[in-house]
């Protein structure tokens, strides 16, 4: 009677059980450019109600109805990771069952064969006597992907935490008034000018260029992104010297000539040679923080150097390094007018409770 009234609250749902395997998959499939949005969804339906979100909490926050939300709860606590797939349609019944699926699994994550790297579809599907398309069905409703790899390495730095929070709260909570500053340099960019002219795009076909090129020098890029506007500030340099940083962060102070300037570097020697300290205890309202070693992607300058080799730098073909440095500076114009800062969203917990690396058994024997 009470379920029929208007208005009344329905009792909180408890938490759903999720082991760490499932947790896993279902992370791995939220991460994935790849993903079916579909699947997305339902995945994170399933994480937030093991987080003890409530169902009206998770639909609201997810944009979803509040029965899909008890729909894929109920499926997942019923089958586990194979209630999350699409109800199966009328017809032949599966060939394949479930504790087959987690053997492909369980082979997947294992040894590949000998004299390889990683499993392939084929290779599996003969391991196992079930077709390719089968196995890689399994593969994608398992989020697995022995074909990808990505690179990783754990910080050494004995400051790791510290510099983490000193960096992320000048990100999400810069000093009232002061303005903070992401600084590195991209060395040795080459001005590469290929050896026939370019095919431009047209109907059917892409853009064409030769593999071959000829070098015509390098120079390297000094830029200062403000992080509250996105603005950069930028120079070139033949050489990325103690000297040649110290010349651009006498720019930059002229830059911004008023107020408390936060500076987040990277550990490279060139950013604390004594004439550099010299400089620092003659300007007291300039300060350093270091991202901590093997973490130079907590430096948000190294974003926007990424997009300025995508859109400006790697499919160019420039016959000097004048050239390069116009096409630089015509970039950096175009992004100044339009500029918005990123949007950093990662807290410094979340951060560390992935960037410190736990003991194992190998680690503590001393190998």
């Amino acid at each position: 009677m009470l379920d029929t009234m208007p208005g009344m609250a329905h009792p909180p749902a408890p938490p759903l059980a999720v082991p760490d395997p499932d947790r896993l998959v279902l992370q791995a499939i939220v991460r994935a450019s790849t993903s079916e949005q579909r699947a997305v969804a339902r995945a994170r339906i399933v994480l937030r109600s093991a987080e003890g979100g409530s169902i009206e909490g998770i639909a609201a926050e997810l944009g979803v109805a509040i029965m899909t939300v008890r729909l894929w709860r109920r499926r997942y606590a019923a089958s586990g990771l194979e209630g999350l797939g699409d109800a199966p349609r009328p017809g032949h019944p599966p060939t394949w069952t479930r504790e087959d699926r987690d053997r492909v699994q369980a082979i997947a994550m294992g040894p590949p064969p000998e004299g390889q790297t990683h499993w392939s579809v084929r290779e599996l599907a003969k391991r196992t006597g079930m077709s390719p398309s089968t196995v890689h069905r399994v593969w994608r409703e398992r989020g697995l992907q022995p074909h990808r790899t990505e690179t990783f390495k754990f910080s050494t730095d004995p400051a790791l935490e510290s510099k983490v929070r000193d960096v992320v709260g000048l990100y999400l909570d810069p000093p009232a008034g002061a303005i903070v500053l992401s600084v590195d340099e991209k060395t040795q960019i080459q001005a590469l000018d290929r050896t026939q002219p370019l095919l431009p795009m047209r109907p059917g076909q892409v853009e064409r260029h030769t593999h071959d090129y000829t070098r015509h020098g390098t120079t390297c890029l000094f830029a200062a992104l403000e992080v509250g506007t996105g603005q950069v500030t930028t120079d070139t340099r033949a050489r990325h010297t103690g000297a040649d940083f110290l010349s651009f962060m006498r720019q930059v102070a002229r830059a911004y000539p008023e107020g408390e300037l936060h500076v987040v570097l990277d550990n490279v020697s060139t950013h604390s040679t004594p004439d550099v300290r010299a400089w620092l205890a003659d300007h007291p309202r300039i300060s350093f923080h270091f991202t901590p070693t093997s973490a130079s992607w907590m430096n948000q300058v190294e974003t926007w150097f990424g997009i300025l080799t995508r859109k400006a730098i790697r499919r160019g073909s420039f016959r000097s390094i004048k050239e390069l440095v116009a096409m630089i500076d015509a970039f950096t114009r175009q992004w100044n007018e339009g500029s918005s800062p990123f949007a950093w969203v990662r807290t410094a917990d979340e951060i560390l409770a992935k960037a410190v690396r736990k003991p194992t058994a190998t680690s503590e024997s001393g190998h």
